[in-house]
């Protein structure tokens, strides 16, 4: 299962164009809206700060 570091999170959006129904950013910060989906694993390396963790 995956995980956001809120403190490393810089809230760019990166994770949420990657896969947009498993993250959304809200103020200012990432959420995991669908720990389900199918794409969230694949966001861990796309997150420019390494504040998707598992």
């Amino acid at each position: 299962m995956v995980k956001i570091n809120k403190n490393k999170c810089i809230g760019c959006g990166a994770c949420a164009a990657a896969c947009p129904e498993g993250f959304m950013v809200v103020g200012g910060k990432a959420i995991i809206k669908n720990p389900k989906a199918e794409c969230i694993k694949e966001t861990i390396s796309i997150c420019p700060v390494g504040a998707i963790e598992k």
